[in-house]
């Protein structure tokens, strides 16, 4: 079981650097409002934010603090569309249907754009993103999947980098090639929550931390949702917890999977070695299914991130054993000190589809980001608060998709997925 109630932030690089300490309250009281968000990451508070604007009153709930899980200590990697191939939803829906995830994948980046600059969110936001290579077929399929945006949706902003062009991208030799795209990039995740929480509580969001909800119960006006020292009564329901979801809603918690993702960072690298280092400023991501991920940080840092795993115990001498993957591809970092090393989870389906919809009626949920929640948290976020204002069309479209439980059920579901996860490990040797 995952403790995610009364937590302080995990000591990591963000924590440390965070630019926003406000303390929201807990909940002491029996309080009503139109809309009860469960979860301060950065679903419930684009749900949250995006249902003000449109002049619902919203209590939000954390039963930590405001982007305690992965929405404040990811990689931050901002990465246009979706984790699963585009034809994952080919499988659930015609053609023009699959053309509107397409883009919405696309606006789902520019709605963060949108967002840090009419909220004035500092968050190091910066452009630029290149999914690497690491073998023969993975540059296949990245000239594949660049071909195919522009064949099939007309679209142009896919430019594969060759491998005598890497060196200008980023100074090592493991990589075969690249797939470089201007219109994703990264930011400081922990900054943009706070942000966005910032943002709603100004929109007039009713913030509490601490506060853990225990239980949801239907009433004759639509549910309470009861805490340690109070309530919320509401006439909708929106379950944003994704991995922390516990057992709130059991049939939601069967379609996800908590996985670990660990990162460091090392001491300031300072102007010179950081830009001989990355010469350019993007977030790289390998093709491998147990992937490497790595970006500069602003103050010249090398963020590194990676040993995604199913399991819910951090390696043992977690900094040592990410700096040895680290120098696997920057060897020249042999000296650099780490100074932050830690984790958390991210939720993952089984398709690595973004899962959507309704338990009834007026309890909505969003989970399921694969890897790609610090954008489609966002696109969530504005869907759902769409469908509750009664314009739905583009919500329903995440509703054909349909999501199979992780085997195994809750005892044996953990040890199943290790061993495929170690399954597609062997197959990244080869």
């Amino acid at each position: 079981m995952l403790k995610f109630e009364n937590q302080a932030h995990v000591p990591s690089y963000y924590a440390a650097t965070a630019n926003d300490r406000t303390c929201h309250p807990p909940l002491d009281a029996s309080v009503s409002a139109d809309v009860c968000v469960i979860g301060g990451g950065l679903t419930g508070l684009s749900t949250a934010l995006n249902l003000a604007e449109r002049g619902y009153s919203v209590v939000l709930l954390e039963a930590s603090k405001i982007g305690w899980g992965a929405s404040g200590r990811n990689g931050g990697q901002l990465i246009a569309g979706y984790s699963c191939d585009i034809d994952t939803f080919s499988s659930f829906m015609p053609e023009e249907d699959v053309r509107r995830i397409w883009a919405m994948g696309l606006e789902s980046v520019e709605l963060v754009k949108e967002r840090v600059a009419k909220h004035q969110i500092d968050c190091d936001l910066t452009f630029g993103y290149l999914t690497a290579a690491n073998k023969p077929r993975h540059v296949d399929a990245l000239r594949a999947w660049r071909d195919a945006a522009e064949l099939r949706f007309g679209y142009r902003g896919y430019r594969y980098v060759e491998r005598d062009e890497m060196r200008q991208v980023v100074a090592s030799d493991r990589y075969l090639g690249g797939l470089q795209h201007d219109g994703s990039g990264h930011l400081h995740p922990l900054n943009y929550t706070l942000g966005l929480a910032r943002a709603a509580r100004d929109a007039g969001v009713s913030i509490h931390e601490d506060t853990s909800a225990q239980a949801i119960a239907k009433t004759a006006q639509g549910h309470r949702v009861t805490c340690a020292r109070g309530q919320v009564d509401a006439r909708y329901v929106v379950l944003a917890c994704n991995a922390y979801l516990g057992r709130l809603a059991p049939a939601l918690a069967r379609k996800i999977m908590p996985v670990a993702t660990y990162l460091i960072a090392t001491e300031p690298l300072g102007d010179a070695r950081a830009s001989d280092t990355m010469p350019t400023d993007v977030a790289i991501s390998d093709c491998n299914a147990a992937l490497d991920y790595f970006r500069l940080t602003t103050d010249r840092r090398m963020l590194w991130g990676g040993k995604a795993s199913s399991s819910t115990r951090t390696p043992r001498e977690l900094a040592a054993a990410m700096r040895r993957d680290m120098l696997k591809t920057f060897p020249q970092l042999a000296d650099a000190k780490i100074d932050y090393a830690w984790g958390g989870f991210v939720d993952a389906t089984m398709n690595r589809a973004p899962h959507f919809g309704r338990l009834e009626p007026t309890v909505y949920f969003a989970q399921g980001f694969s890897g790609h929640g610090v954008n489609v948290t966002g696109l969530a976020g504005r869907l759902i608060a769409e469908a509750i204002d009664a314009q739905a069309a583009r919500f329903d479209l995440f509703g054909k998709i349909r999501h199979r439980d992780f085997p195994g059920g809750r005892l044996m579901r953990t040890p199943m997925l290790m061993l495929a996860m170690t399954w597609h490990r062997m197959m990244d040797a080869f």
